[in-house]
Protein backbone atom coordinates (compact mmCIF):
# COMPACT_ATOMS: atom_id res chain seq x y z
CA UNK A 1 0.00 0.00 0.00
CA UNK A 2 1.32 3.06 -1.05
CA UNK A 3 1.72 6.15 1.60
CA UNK A 4 -0.38 9.22 1.39
CA UNK A 5 1.69 12.27 0.93
CA UNK A 6 0.34 16.35 0.68
CA UNK A 7 1.91 19.34 0.55
CA UNK A 8 1.13 22.29 2.20
CA UNK A 9 2.50 26.04 3.03
CA UNK A 10 2.16 28.61 5.93
CA UNK A 11 3.30 31.55 5.80
CA UNK A 12 4.90 34.30 8.61
CA UNK A 13 3.39 37.56 7.94
CA UNK A 14 5.92 40.16 9.19
CA UNK A 15 5.02 43.92 9.52
CA UNK A 16 7.85 45.88 11.48
CA UNK A 17 7.79 43.95 14.94
CA UNK A 18 4.78 42.28 14.78
CA UNK A 19 3.18 38.82 12.72
CA UNK A 20 -0.13 37.54 12.25
CA UNK A 21 -1.28 34.95 14.41
CA UNK A 22 -4.55 33.18 13.82
CA UNK A 23 -6.32 31.26 16.41
CA UNK A 24 -8.51 28.13 15.46
CA UNK A 25 -11.76 27.21 15.81
CA UNK A 26 -12.17 25.22 19.73
CA UNK A 27 -14.40 22.27 17.43
CA UNK A 28 -11.33 21.88 15.44
CA UNK A 29 -10.19 18.36 15.16
CA UNK A 30 -6.19 18.64 15.14
CA UNK A 31 -5.31 21.50 17.60
CA UNK A 32 -8.25 23.29 18.80
CA UNK A 33 -8.38 26.35 20.01
CA UNK A 34 -4.41 26.79 19.34
CA UNK A 35 -2.71 30.12 17.58
CA UNK A 36 -1.02 29.31 14.53
CA UNK A 37 0.50 30.65 11.41
CA UNK A 38 -2.10 31.13 8.39
CA UNK A 39 -1.89 28.47 5.46
CA UNK A 40 -2.75 25.09 4.54
CA UNK A 41 -2.58 22.05 1.82
CA UNK A 42 -2.24 22.57 -1.66
CA UNK A 43 -5.31 22.33 -3.21
CA UNK A 44 -3.14 20.09 -6.40
CA UNK A 45 0.28 18.36 -6.59
CA UNK A 46 0.71 21.17 -9.61
CA UNK A 47 -0.26 23.89 -7.59
CA UNK A 48 2.60 25.95 -7.07
CA UNK A 49 3.58 26.53 -3.44
CA UNK A 50 3.64 30.57 -3.48
CA UNK A 51 0.20 30.21 -5.59
CA UNK A 52 -1.33 28.06 -3.16
CA UNK A 53 0.10 29.97 0.00
CA UNK A 54 -1.95 33.33 -1.73
CA UNK A 55 -4.90 31.43 -1.80
CA UNK A 56 -4.89 29.96 1.44
CA UNK A 57 -4.51 33.48 3.46
CA UNK A 58 -6.99 35.20 1.14
CA UNK A 59 -9.20 32.14 2.29
CA UNK A 60 -8.54 32.53 5.47
CA UNK A 61 -8.33 36.49 6.37
CA UNK A 62 -9.10 37.97 3.03
CA UNK A 63 -5.50 39.34 2.87
CA UNK A 64 -3.77 39.49 -0.02
CA UNK A 65 0.37 38.91 0.52
CA UNK A 66 3.63 38.97 -1.23
CA UNK A 67 5.53 35.91 -0.67
CA UNK A 68 9.03 37.23 -0.34
CA UNK A 69 11.45 34.50 0.82
CA UNK A 70 11.24 30.66 2.23
CA UNK A 71 12.49 30.18 5.83
CA UNK A 72 12.07 26.41 5.90
CA UNK A 73 10.62 23.35 4.81
CA UNK A 74 10.01 20.26 6.98
CA UNK A 75 7.87 16.58 7.11
CA UNK A 76 6.09 15.34 9.47
CA UNK A 77 3.49 12.67 9.70
CA UNK A 78 -0.39 14.32 10.40
CA UNK A 79 -2.69 12.95 12.44
CA UNK A 80 -4.62 11.45 9.63
CA UNK A 81 -1.73 9.26 8.66
CA UNK A 82 -0.90 11.81 5.69
CA UNK A 83 2.97 12.98 5.33
CA UNK A 84 3.38 16.27 4.23
CA UNK A 85 6.05 18.57 3.41
CA UNK A 86 5.30 21.54 4.37
CA UNK A 87 7.31 24.57 3.01
CA UNK A 88 7.42 28.05 5.17
CA UNK A 89 7.02 31.53 3.83
CA UNK A 90 8.03 35.15 4.99
CA UNK A 91 5.52 37.28 3.50
CA UNK A 92 4.28 40.92 3.62
CA UNK A 93 0.67 41.83 3.92
CA UNK A 94 -0.49 44.25 0.88
CA UNK A 95 -4.36 44.64 2.36
CA UNK A 96 -6.20 44.60 5.62
CA UNK A 97 -7.58 41.32 7.44
CA UNK A 98 -11.68 41.37 5.52
CA UNK A 99 -12.96 38.55 6.95
CA UNK A 100 -11.92 34.96 8.62
CA UNK A 101 -12.59 31.35 7.93
CA UNK A 102 -14.63 29.38 9.59
CA UNK A 103 -11.51 27.21 10.69
CA UNK A 104 -10.38 30.61 12.78
CA UNK A 105 -11.84 32.70 15.58
CA UNK A 106 -9.52 35.11 15.88
CA UNK A 107 -6.26 37.08 14.52
CA UNK A 108 -4.00 39.23 15.94
CA UNK A 109 -0.57 41.34 15.17
CA UNK A 110 1.30 39.64 18.12
CA UNK A 111 4.66 41.03 18.78
CA UNK A 112 7.90 38.84 17.95
CA UNK A 113 8.74 37.89 21.13
CA UNK A 114 5.04 37.28 22.43
CA UNK A 115 4.35 35.17 19.13
CA UNK A 116 7.09 32.73 19.86
CA UNK A 117 5.54 32.43 23.32
CA UNK A 118 1.99 32.04 21.99
CA UNK A 119 2.07 29.56 18.87
CA UNK A 120 2.34 25.74 19.23
CA UNK A 121 6.03 24.55 19.46
CA UNK A 122 5.81 23.08 16.22
CA UNK A 123 5.82 26.32 14.42
CA UNK A 124 7.97 28.06 16.91
CA UNK A 125 11.39 28.12 15.08
CA UNK A 126 9.63 29.39 11.48
CA UNK A 127 8.96 32.82 13.88
CA UNK A 128 12.46 33.16 15.76
CA UNK A 129 14.02 32.13 12.02
CA UNK A 130 12.55 35.56 11.09
CA UNK A 131 13.43 37.15 14.12
CA UNK A 132 16.68 36.23 13.65
CA UNK A 133 17.10 37.45 10.17
CA UNK A 134 14.41 39.83 9.06
CA UNK A 135 13.24 41.12 12.65
CA UNK A 136 12.11 45.03 11.64
CA UNK A 137 13.05 44.67 7.97
CA UNK A 138 9.18 44.04 6.31
CA UNK A 139 7.10 46.97 6.69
Amino acid sequence: MKDKFAFAVKAVIANGDKVLLLKRSGDDSHFPSIWELPGGRLDRLDEHPQEGLKREVMEETGIEIEVLNPLKVIQFKHHDGVKITMIIFLCKALTEIKELSHEHTHAEWVEVKKAISQVHPLIREEIELYQKYFHGKIQ
